[in-house]
């Protein structure tokens, strides 16, 4: 690894006349809507900015950027950290290989590249050959892929892709031996992969969307169909649908065997059942594998003429069970990786092996295991961190696997499945020195006593904690989403500054299973921003910030959580960073896939739950008060949480902030979620947040 120093110029943080005086925002005009919710009447004055394809929206998403760039063109160091930042990303990043027959195949990104490239090799010491480039797919760089699924017989490739950050995105198939692209093109898809059968694949797709609301509109009738390769999609067979519940997903899956076609149908983010058909014995029809909501389940592998099954019915952490789909009752099961206090992340087949990760206290723990569950070993690692990766065939002698941690750059290693060795396949030749930061990890007692809230820090190496450092905290706390120890080359840009990052892993979240989980969703939601919040108070109460030198950060539910936390402690904060965040908790499930939350945060079309919704809702909680310095941000192409909550929260903060803080909206073009974001624009975004903060904390900035 190459050591950089960089010259010290430090460049002190006044505030200068443009950022003294208050700003002027853009106009929002208000509109006379109300909505009666069980008895409370609740105004929507910005209902407009729903219609998010109006010239006057339009017109209004053109003024606020204009207000922003306008601010940010201020930082006199904004440039220089989005230098920085391009010069800590431009160096080669891999993922691990994986293998279709003989052929191996890895993603790879140069450094600067917007999408990283799919390769394929002969053999794992074969000449790389381009399989897929999407950056020749788009000028701008805003086409991404997607692996989707390869054919049982090893000949053909499926991939997705969306453009601009969509959900949306086209199933296309190319040939593994030659990279001929067939002519297929599955439109109209959402949230699925292709298992292939036979001379097709199962697919699920939405019906096409009326005009104008590609983006907006509720989507519903998700359903599983079947394609023949060489067909059109006009001839597909529709293999099942659920008339009675639009709101429901379903995806398809089959093993190597295509025997067990498996189908599972969900009503949200979290719960789903399980249903089967036995091709082998000609069943035309799904029938319950595991029924009901309450309990995640998923397909793993076909065991002779059972199925195993990873899942947290009566196993908050989970567990592997054998279920014979002719008698799926539980009484008879056979369990066969049972629970443990540890949460089981996950489980892979290769080599004729069992694979189960594990996190423990957020970083990763894996063993090996024999198919009937007996242990072989625990899988050393590197060190503390974050493990992904060990999938294979049954025939497989070697699995390959990523590690990483917040100061260990991702690394590829190949592990050998019969010695139990790893041996580094490939690294990462870094322009800097992750060894010159630091890591610990400290339990924060929560609000109510019930829980631990564990945070990782990270800081340079013998920086002085003095209670002045500027500190940015990041979390999201919900959907059942852990937070793992990961690798950030732009966090370095921060934390070069004398940053320190620090991630909380909140109750909503995975990190102990479903007990932890549940202790953040629905009516205990208010458990989250509480933890959150404590953990804010822990960083100021123990040296390591200030309420003048304290960030926020959090994106989609932790964009919620931002924007819960900031309207109700605004004096904890000196800065705030909402992304891509769901404001409107009265109104979120009326747009795009909204309705698969309601099982995390209930819905106000219930009293019970509007109570606890209103009570936290971000857009509604804004009061005549003064805020943080705060960015919102949100993309146009946005149809995961739609850019109208960001929108709306935005024009009352403006209407009611009381104080000099800016109070701005950075609004993307030509992006989504975040998924798929060309890096030119990532590395823009990164540099304007970090700008934002250092310059709104008042903090030294070394170049």
């Amino acid at each position: 690894m190459k050591k950089i120093i960089l010259a010290a110029i430090v460049i002190p943080m006044i505030a200068n006349d443009t950022t003294a005086q208050k700003l002027v925002y853009p106009p929002s005009k208000k509109v006379d809507v109300t909505d009666d919710y069980h008895g409370t009447k609740v105004s929507d004055p910005y209902r407009w900015l729903e219609n998010d394809t109006s010239a006057e929206t339009g017109a209004w998403v053109k003024a606020q950027n204009k207000v922003t760039f306008d601010y940010l063109d201020q930082i006199p160091f904004r440039n220089k950290f989005r230098d920085r930042i391009t010069e800590l990303l431009n160096y080669p990043r891999y993922s691990a290989p994986f293998k279709i027959g003989n052929t191996y195949f890895y993603s790879k990104n140069d450094g600067l590249q917007n999408q990283s490239v799919y390769y394929k090799m002969q053999g794992e010491n074969g000449t790389p050959e381009v399989f897929l480039d999407p950056n020749k797919m788009s000028e701008k760089g805003t086409v991404s892929i997607g692996l989707a699924g390869a054919s049982n017989d090893d000949k053909y490739l499926a991939y997705n892709i969306s453009s601009a950050g969509s959900d949306w995105s086209e199933l296309r198939i190319k040939e593994v031996a030659t990279g001929k692209e067939l002519p297929d093109v599955i439109k109209f898809v959402k949230f699925s992969g292709a298992a292939f059968r036979g001379d097709g694949f199962y697919y699920s797709r939405y019906p096409e969307p009326g005009k104008g609301t590609e983006l907006s509109g509720q989507n519903q009738f998700h359903a599983v169909w079947y394609h023949k390769l060489g067909t059109p999609q006009s001839d597909d067979k529709l293999i099942y649908e659920d008339r009675e519940h639009a709101l429901r997903y379903h995806s398809a899956e089959i093993g190597k065997e295509e025997r067990f076609l498996i189908l599972s149908v969900s009503e949200g983010t979290d719960g789903n059942e399980l249903r089967v058909m036995d091709l082998k014995k000609g069943e035309t029809a799904f029938k319950p594998l595991i029924s009901g909501f309450d309990n995640s389940s998923g397909y793993i592998d076909q065991e002779g003429d059972r199925v195993l099954v990873y899942t947290n019915i009566n196993a908050p952490n989970y567990r592997l069970v054998s279920i014979d789909p002719a008698n799926p009752d539980q009484k008879n099961w056979i369990e066969i990786i049972p629970e443990k206090p540890e949460l089981l992340k996950g489980v892979s087949v290769a080599g004729n092996k069992l694979i189960a990760q594990y996190l423990k206290d957020v970083t990763t723990r894996v063993y090996q295991y024999s198919r009937d569950g007996k242990l072989d070993r625990e899988i050393a690692l590197p060190s503390v961190g974050s493990a992904s990766g060990f999938s294979g065939e049954k025939t497989d002698t070697d699995v390959y696997y990523t590690f990483t941690s917040f100061n260990y750059p991702p690394t590829v290693f190949k592990y050998n499945i019969a010695s139990g060795k790893s041996e580094l396949f490939r690294n990462s030749e870094l322009k800097f020195d992750p060894s010159q930061y630091e890591v610990k990890q400290v339990f924060v007692p929560s609000k109510d006593g019930k829980a631990k809230v564990p945070i990782f820090i990270v800081h340079r190496k013998g920086l002085k904690l003095d209670g002045q450092r500027p500190t940015l905290l990041y979390a999201y706390g919900g959907f059942n989403i852990s937070l793992e120890p990961g690798f950030s080359p732009s966090r370095i840009a921060f934390m070069e500054n004398d940053g320190v990052y620090v991630q909380a892993n909140l109750r909503g979240g995975g990190e102990y299973g479903e007990d932890w989980h549940k202790a953040g969703m629905f009516g205990s939601k208010q458990n989250v921003f509480d933890d959150f919040i404590a953990c804010a108070e822990w960083l100021q109460s123990n040296g390591y910030t200030s309420k003048d030198k304290l960030a926020i950060q959090g994106g989609s539910n932790g964009g919620l959580l931002v924007g819960a936390c900031m309207t109700q402690r605004p004096d904890l904060f000196k800065v705030a960073i909402p992304q891509v965040g769901v404001m409107d908790m009265l109104r979120f499930q009326k747009f795009t896939v909204g309705w698969g939350w309601v099982d995390e945060y209930g819905t106000s079309d219930k009293k019970e739950d509007f109570q606890w919704l209103y009570k936290y809702s971000p857009l509604h909680n804004i009061k005549p008060v003064a805020y943080p310095a705060t960015m919102v941000t949100t993309a146009d192409h946005d149809d995961r949480v739609v850019p109208a909550h960001s929108f709306k929260y935005i024009a009352e903060l403006q209407a009611k902030h009381t104080g000099s803080n800016p109070v701005l909206i950075r609004i993307e073009t030509d992006a989504g979620h975040g998924a798929g974001i060309a890096l030119n624009k990532s590395i823009q975004a990164t540099a304007d947040i970090y700008s934002f903060i250092l310059f709104n904390t008042n903090s030294p900035v070394k170049y």
